[in-house]
């Protein structure tokens, strides 16, 4: 019975490694995004370089 109770605190302590490192590839995949989307957003808004966008093309 003791190999028993043994067997199952390891599975249980596998489990909860797998589960927390799972959590910290999560959490640093959405930093990542995050960081890529705020680069994004910072070059979308910046104003366009000086003789850019003085006229509309309507041809486009």
């Amino acid at each position: 019975m003791n190999t028993d109770l043994s067997m199952q605190m390891m599975a249980m302590n596998s489990a909860k490694l797998q589960t927390n490192m799972q959590m910290v590839l999560f959490k640093k995949a959405h930093e990542m995004q995050t960081e890529t989307l705020d680069v994004l957003m910072q070059t979308a808004l910046s104003a366009p370089p000086p003789g850019q966008g003085a006229k509309v093309d309507k041809l486009a």
